[in-house]
């Protein structure tokens, strides 16, 4: 069961910013993953994005996808038990 919990910010500081509190959310999420605190699934998750538009957005940012070998070789495990070369 997951839990969830509400971070509230007054209209005037979301008005200062002239983001939407989804833009809000997003640019925290972004942020969470370039310090390397968020996976990329956990931004996307927080971000409320789907893996594609999160990928996009990075991109779109020049943020770089963190992967590294060990990821990478897990993801041919992976491919390898599904009997894909």
């Amino acid at each position: 069961m997951s839990e969830t919990i509400s971070i509230q910010f007054s209209r005037q500081v979301v008005q200062a910013t002239r983001m939407t509190p989804e833009e809000l959310r997003q640019e925290l999420a972004i942020h969470l993953f370039q310090q390397g605190k968020l996976s990329f699934g956990k931004a996307r998750e927080m971000a409320q994005m789907t893996a594609w538009a999160f990928q996009q957005l990075l991109g779109a940012r020049g943020v770089p996808v963190h992967y590294d070998v060990e990821e990478y070789e897990q993801d041919l495990a992976a491919l390898k038990e599904l009997g894909r070369p």
